[in-house]
């Protein structure tokens, strides 16, 4: 019932902000109990954790991502955004939304998330 669809530029220069959309459809992003995070994943690399917002829109991020990472959100659109800036090619990788399970506490693990979007690829490169 729940899906998530990512989208925005698969391209993104050096040093320019990387921004995604997460599109939610079958529930509502102000549902109570259930937080909305942005993964990635880089070539050859582990799924990490970059941040999540929760029902009444508080953010948490990764200490990692703590100082250029921004999740925010449009609840007009049932959506939800990721904003990374000053990119360089380490920040290549598949990125990825994903929704918690109810009552969710321990937002960095991977299995906290219940549903996931198909994940799209960003490329930092001139």
């Amino acid at each position: 019932q729940v899906q998530l669809q990512e989208s925005g530029p698969g391209l993104v220069k050096p040093s320019q902000t990387l921004s995604l959309t997460c599109t939610v459809s079958g529930a509502s992003i102000t549902t109570r109990n259930y937080g909305w995070g942005w993964f990635r994943q880089p070539p050859g690399k582990r799924l990490e954790w970059m941040g999540v917002m929760n029902y009444d829109g508080r953010t948490y991020y990764s200490p990692s991502f703590n100082s250029r990472a921004s999740v925010s959100r449009d609840t007009s659109k049932n959506q939800f955004s990721l904003q990374l800036s000053s990119v360089s090619p380490e920040d290549t990788a598949v990125y990825y939304c994903a929704r918690t399970r109810r009552d969710y506490s321990a937002y960095e693990f991977v299995d906290e998330y219940e549903y996931w979007g198909q994940g799209t690829q960003v490329t930092v490169s001139s």
